[in-house]
This record gives structure tokens, C-alpha cells and sequence, in this order.
């Protein structure tokens, strides 16, 4: 099978390569296909002629995004769009990746993927925009939601974490935001799984089970040794940004668990990546790869 992904630099983009070792990959980085170039888009897509095309680039800066709406919907929407219509030009299936701040998490239950999307922020609306453009351009497409995502090839939360623990010798977080830890590679191989079935539509992939921010910070102090860091539970109000989180986005993966698709608890996937010598993560001072 023939395979395009964008944003293969990204962090996810690099997790793809990797699950998807057996096929002929393309995995171009933002510096060689800028998604909102549409005749770049299209002049790729022609040349490489994949079967699926994975569109991991993405604007995931969440403060950015507020502060610069339209460039967020140029890159997240107008962008999923552009390989949307390539896709469709060349006969090519696509998979675009969305993300849990499409839901406005006023839910107690967790989000199936037929729930209704209300987004509260720029980066939630410029995706949710995303899915549309996708979904009206073609009908060989899947949409995978997922959330909280870390992983090897950058610095990510896990990372953050450790360094400010070392740095401070205390935390501050959040407990009114409440979704799914999901490690890149569980994300990755089970994308590789769903472009097998040839499903289509709508799909929740994340770690099973959920956790605060805090809870999640927690475990990975734990994990890591470092239990005894006291971290002080804050609300969202308190660190006043300029921006509102879900509080409670947690993905219900009925669908993909409807063809034989689970992905592992986030406790286990964490504690696997935080292992010396397993899915070992980048250290704190590394350069971030770009999506």
C-alpha cells in the first residue's frame, strides 16, 4: 500500500512511519508540503499517487490559535480542505486527525463519536472546521478524534512535567480538565489497523480510561520516582488564560471498538514510555519537530 502522510516530521507524522514500516511511505514535513499551498497540495498527492493519504499536519498550539483565529483556520481547515480535494482529484482515501476540543465538555459521560460538537475555543473551532471540509470533499475519508497526545520526538507534556518538577520542586494543575493521556505510537498503530478495515466515518481513538491534568501529572511523578513533588490543585480561572479547555472531553471509541479496535490504558502506556530503554522519550532541552 502506498502512503502519504502529512506533517512527517510532526510527532504523530514520525509514530505513523513507524507503525506503517511494511508499506511505501511518503512522510514529507511542513517545510517540504505546506498544507495551505493548494497547488502544492494537489501537484504531491498527483506525483506520489498514495492509496491513503494520513493528514497529521496540524496548528496545535492552542494559545496561537486564539491569538491568530484565521491563521489557525488557513492551516486546520483550509488546509484539511486542500488535501481533501486532492484526495478526491486523485482517487486517493484520507484520514484526517481531530482532536477532543471539538466537544464543549459540559458531558459527565464521554463523547461517542455521534455527540453533538460544540467547540470553546480558535484550535477546536479551526478543526471541527477541518472535519467539515474533509467530509464534503470526499467520501472515502476517516475522521479520528484523539487527545492529549505525547510521545516520542518531542518535548510533550510527560517531558514538561519532569523538567519543571526538577526545576521548582513543585507543580500547579488543573483539575477541571479531565480527558485521555494517548501515547503517539497506541495512536499510530491503531490508525494503521483502521486504514486496513476500509472503514469510513467517524472515529475515537485515545488510551482507555481518563485522568485531570493533575491526576495525570501525578502518575507521571510517580512513574518517574519523583512521587514525593506535591502538586497543588488550581482550576482553569487561575492560570487566566486566554482561552477555555473542555472540562470534561473524554472519547468513547464505540466505533472502532465495533470492528476490533481498542487501544490500552493510558496507565500502561505511560509507564512503558517513561521505561529507560522502551519508547524513550525526548529529553527537555531537544528541539521540537514541527507538524
Amino acid at each position: 500500500m502506498r502512503l502519504l502522510v502529512t506533517g512527517g516530521k510532526g510527532q504523530l507524522g514520525q509514530a505513523l512511519v513507524r507503525a506503517l514500516s511494511t508499506d511505501e511511505v511518503d512522510a514529507p514535513g511542513h517545510g517540504e508540503l505546506d498544507v495551505t499551498g493548494k497547488t502544492v497540495v494537489v501537484d504531491a498527492i498527483a506525483m506520489f499517487q498514495p492509496d491513503v493519504v494520513i493528514h497529521s499536519a496540524a496548528w496545535t498550539d492552542t494559545a496561537g490559535c486564539e491569538r491568530d483565529p484565521e491563521r489557525a483556520i488557513a492551516v486546520n481547515a483550509a488546509g484539511a480542505g486542500n488535501v481533501a480535494e486532492a484526495c478526491a482529484a486523485s482517487g486517493a482515501a484520507m484520514v484526517y486527525v481531530s482532536t477532543n476540543e471539538v466537544f464543549d465538555g459540559e458531558s459527565r459521560e464521554g463523547y461517542t463519536e455521534g455527540a453533538e460538537t460544540r467547540p470553546l475555543n480558535s484550535y477546536g473551532l479551526s478543526k471541527l472546521a477541518g472535519e467539515r471540509a474533509v467530509a464534503l470533499a470526499l467520501d472515502r475519508h476517516c475522521i479520528v478524534r484523539t487527545s492529549w497526545l505525547y510521545g516520542p520526538g518531542r518535548v510533550s507534556f510527560p517531558e514538561k512535567v519532569l523538567s519543571a518538577a526538577r526545576a521548582d520542586g513543585k507543580l500547579r494543575m488543573v483539575t477541571d480538565e479531565v480527558a485521555s493521556p494517548t501515547l503517539t505510537l497506541d495512536l499510530a498503530g491503531a490508525i494503521a489497523r483502521l486504514i486496513r478495515t476500509e472503514a469510513r466515518g467517524v472515529f475515537h481513538l485515545a488510551n482507555a480510561g481518563a485522568c485531570s491534568r493533575l491526576e495525570w501529572a501525578q502518575a507521571i511523578l510517580e512513574t518517574a520516582g519523583m512521587g514525593e513533588v506535591p502538586v497543588e490543585a488550581v482550576t482553569q480561572a487561575d492560570f487566566g488564560a486566554p482561552y477555555r479547555k473542555p472540562a470534561f472531553s473524554v472519547l468513547v471509541n464505540t466505533r472502532a471498538l465495533a470492528i476490533g479496535i481498542t487501544l490500552r490504558p493510558w496507565e500502561d502506556a505511560l509507564s512503558e514510555y517513561l521505561r529507560p530503554g522502551e519508547a524513550a522519550p525526548a529529553s527537555a532541552g531537544s528541539r521540537n519537530a514541527g507538524q
